[in-house]
């Protein structure tokens, strides 16, 4: 039985991943850590309200005894300076991930990046050299397994919504062609119920590759 965090549970991935680990029988206890309620009720989920992701040393003594981590937190770059998104990219998912390593020495670490993510780190894509860096240093931290999951596109289910309200308009008004290209090119698209059953199967049983692109993601989600 397996002990997780998820973070970013009230973003459309993050809750996927979050709706995935309270259904799954092998999964016993969740913590989500977030800014904000994810609203849901559930004997498995306990809720750790946080405001400031730059530290996690104030609430240490709340995190520690789990197997796994989630790390679905993240924010769009549209609009940020690279300084800006940065810190809120790499510089809090770092934070979590190394007060988690102190505190769960055999941890297994999975981090939401996105397809496209530059692992070069010296790309002229701002936002695709900060997910690079961020996937390079997390596989070197020590976990005892670290995945880094590459999504494509992606198809919300079970009455999930973006956060954003950019993205929520996207998705209303796009979703043909996102089913589209996935009747198309299969391989390319995921779902967040994919992407849920992933990561808790990377935990489960691993997988045999640390970077997972869509169609690593559909065929980790396959128990």
């Amino acid at each position: 039985m397996l002990n997780v965090i998820v973070t970013g549970a009230t973003g459309m991935v993050g809750k996927g991943v979050l709706l995935e680990c309270l259904d799954h029988p092998e999964i016993e206890q969740v913590l989500s850590i977030s800014r904000r309620n994810t609203g849901i009720d559930h004997p498995k989920l306990k809720e750790l309200i946080h405001k400031d992701f730059s530290e996690f040393d104030s609430v240490a003594d709340q995190l520690k005894g789990y197997d796994t981590c989630y790390a679905c937190m993240g924010v769009s770059a549209a609009g940020m300076n690279e300084d800006q998104y940065t810190k809120m990219t790499y510089g809090f998912t770092m934070a979590l991930a190394k007060q988690l390593l102190q505190l769960n020495a055999n941890m297994t670490f999975c981090y939401v990046s996105g397809e496209g993510t530059d692992s070069s780190e010296k790309g002229r894509t701002m936002w695709a050299r900060v997910k690079g860096k961020t996937e390079n240093d997390l596989l070197k931290l020590g976990f005892k397994a670290a995945f880094m999951f590459r999504p494509g596109g992606i198809i919300p289910l079970r009455g999930i919504e973006p956060s954003s309200k950019l993205y929520r308009v996207m998705i209303k008004n796009l979703m043909w062609l996102l089913k589209l290209v996935k009747a198309l090119a299969p391989k390319s698209v995921v779902d967040t119920t994919q992407i849920g059953l992933a990561m808790v199967n990377a935990a489960r049983k691993g997988y045999s590759k640390n970077v997972l692109r869509p169609h690593d993601i559909q065929l980790l989600a396959k128990d």
